[in-house]
């Protein structure tokens, strides 16, 4: 025993030197950001990261935008300093101007690989262009045109399965609204973006698997945020990845299980889908305008571009093949009724002169007060919170409004260490009192109806839509935000005409976690739900 520890000596002596050269080297490395103003660390292993990163977060991420501004520090895992910013000027040059030097990690990326595969959002520089130049043909506005009658299609099979439900039971009913705009959203996406469909929308019971697996990943991904994002990318290259999964397996561990089997999941029915649709290809275009989509769904198009491509810029097939906003809204319009109200006299109106027929692209576009509630309804409530970049060299980042460092100087720029993470917020980006006004906390469709502030516009947010941060920018922007938005409009029309939303008994409860995706639980059921009051119109 007292061999034992008179070994431990050494061994303990040899860690704390580490710790000490480790807390010496950080303090140089991060020295230019020691100036900036921050919340404390409460932990030296963890930082601030606890804080940031969990359901719960919303009152420490106004509170840093209270106490602090458009930047502050923050500190990072093992005595590391990262940026939190929403700064307009900051932004742009972390999304736009110098978006080769704030990339996206290396954790994130390795994770996103890992659930998503070679995908947009888990490749850099020339693979990830190369990609989003194959795309961007795909979710053009002419191509949205086109795809149009197949939302509508959708839209209405929720409207009649919704309908078959009223009618068969009492004429007001509770329904778990995010399961059905899920499984609308996953539809939509299926049926023009895959030419496949996952779910009939007949009734309650006829989900299909793949919407329940996308509506548990990130709430399930949130509680492992701290070990894929400072661990994975040192362990998951280790061995084969046999050995890796077995690794998984041997693991007592619930959340990354599930993880593993929703991943697993969702790969399985990509690739069934692709292989069906490649197997079209090769039986010629008749074949493949037979299938759902008749060979204007997404896919079809991506492939068909692709085959077209010289070698250098064509695709590898795993490349091809790796909602809670609706949701929201009808929740909003549920505690708004005269928002509501007025949203389905516009629709109405549309329709007059339709004689039952569905409302035109351009139609449903341009009107303004259902423009209004889709913009201010994603300003407020954004799915996704945040976004995180890396700086993987030194850089320097200015700002469009000072802030007052520690020691009492003004600063107009920050000078970046390389391997500094920068936490973008979309959250307080989207609610800024200095650009918005003092009305940015509240939900106000009517703002959109006349010029917006002057501060916003002189401000220049690096957004690729109105002025948000929603869908962010630069060149790893939301590429596919023209079909969330069509998506978007197309279902909330067909369900305010004919639906009256109010709130459940249980509205007290709900509470919206910010998950990777903003989702909404009841109580303490860490399921995402969204239960509602429904009633027909006429």
């Amino acid at each position: 025993m007292i061999f034992a520890d008179f070994l431990s000596f050494p061994l303990l002596g040899t860690v704390a030197l580490s710790v000490v050269l480790l807390q010496l080297y950080l303090g140089k490395k991060y020295k230019p950001l020691d100036n900036i103003p921050g919340p404390v660390s409460p932990s030296w292993i963890t930082g601030n990261f606890k804080q940031v990163f969990n359901p719960g977060a919303w009152a420490f991420h106004e509170l840093i935008a209270e106490k602090y501004g458009g930047m502050a520090r923050l500190h990072g895992p093992w005595g590391t300093k990262s940026l939190y910013i929403f700064d307009s000027k900051a932004m742009h040059t972390v999304l736009v101007k110098d978006q080769d030097v704030f990339e996206e990690s290396d954790g994130f990326l390795e994770s996103n690989l890992l659930i998503f595969g070679n995908g947009l959002i888990g490749t850099l520089g020339h693979q990830h262009r190369q990609q989003r130049k194959m795309l961007n043909p795909v979710f053009s506005a002419a191509h949205m045109r086109e795809m149009i009658p197949t939302f509508f299609q959708v839209g209405h099979q929720l409207e009649s399965a919704l309908k078959k439900r009223l009618q068969s039971g009492p004429p007001t009913q509770e329904v778990d609204i995010l399961s059905w705009m899920g499984r609308t959203a996953l539809e939509i996406i299926g049926q023009a973006g895959l030419g496949y469909s996952f779910d009939p929308l007949t009734d309650d019971e006829s989900f299909h698997p793949y919407s329940k697996a996308i509506k548990d990943l990130f709430p399930t991904l949130m509680r492992v945020q701290f070990w894929r994002m400072n661990v994975l990318q040192y362990v998951s290259r280790i061995g084969s990845a046999s050995f890796r999964r077995f690794v998984v397996n041997l693991l007592p561990w619930e959340d990354l299980h599930h993880i593993r089997d929703m991943v697993d999941y969702m790969h399985r029915t990509a690739e069934e889908i692709y292989e069906s649709k490649k197997r079209a290809f090769e039986m010629g275009d008749e074949v493949v305008s037979q299938q759902i989509g008749r060979g204007n769904d997404l896919i079809s198009v991506l492939m068909r571009e692709n085959l077209k491509a010289s070698t250098e810029d064509r695709l590898q097939d795993s490349e091809v093949v790796g909602q809670s906003a609706m949701a929201r809204l009808l929740h909003l319009l549920s505690k708004h009724p005269e928002a509501q109200d007025r949203l389905r006299q516009e629709l109405v109106e549309a329709k007059r002169q339709k004689e039952g027929e569905d409302l035109t692209y351009n139609e449903l576009t341009e009107l303004p007060y259902l423009d209004a509630i889709c913009r201010e309804t994603l300003r407020l409530y954004a799915p996704a919170s945040n976004v995180i970049r890396f700086a993987r060299r030194d850089g320097v980042i200015p700002l469009h409004k000072p802030i007052l460092g520690l020691d009492g100087t003004e600063m107009h720029e920050v000078a970046v260490p390389r391997g500094t993470t920068v936490f973008v917020s979309i959250f307080n980006a989207n609610r800024n009192p200095d650009l918005w006004g003092k009305d940015a906390d509240e939900w106000k469709p009517e703002r959109w109806l006349s010029p917006l502030p002057e501060p916003l516009v002189e401000a220049r947010i690096p957004g690729v839509y109105s002025h948000l941060m929603t869908f962010i920018g630069g060149g790893r922007s939301c590429i596919g935000f023209k079909f969330s938005q069509l998506e978007m409009k197309v279902v909330i029309s067909i369900l305010v005409e004919t639906f009256k939303f109010s709130p459940s008994d249980k509205d007290s409860e709900i509470f919206w976690q910010m998950n990777g995706v903003t989702a909404p639980v009841v109580g303490k059921d860490k399921h995402p739900q969204l239960p509602m009051n429904i009633s027909l119109v006429n």
